[in-house]
């Protein structure tokens, strides 16, 4: 069974930045990619950036520029560094691990809040 652990949400001004954490544990022995989400109040959930097992990036456009993902495969951990905050990304930010449409797995979320 794989478990994710987040951390590294809290308050920021805006303008400010925060690299988020997800490691995960349990054995993986198929290529999978990772992913943050997040969904704010009232809102459905969306993707903010996902990484592939070989390195392939995609950002939400209302991130691009302003945040990088980023994998480190040894350590089975993705970060997600927030650049030049602004309230509208304040949510609750998931990481996903995906192999397959099966095996998906979701951390516990944390929670990101952009305020003066």
């Amino acid at each position: 069974q794989v478990q994710l652990v987040e951390s590294g949400g809290g308050l920021v001004q805006p303008g400010g930045s925060l690299r988020l954490s997800c490691a995960a544990s349990g054995t993986i022995s198929r290529p999978y990619a990772m992913g943050w989400y997040r969904q704010a109040p009232g809102k459905q959930r969306e993707l903010v950036a996902r990484i592939t097992s070989v390195g392939s990036i995609n950002y939400a456009d209302s991130v691009k520029g302003r945040f990088t993902i980023s994998r480190d495969n040894a350590k089975k951990t993705v970060y997600l560094q927030m650049n030049s905050l602004k309230p509208e990304d304040t949510a609750v930010y998931y990481c996903n691990l995906r192999i397959t449409a099966t095996f998906d797995y979701w951390g516990q979320g944390t929670q990101v809040t952009v305020s003066s």
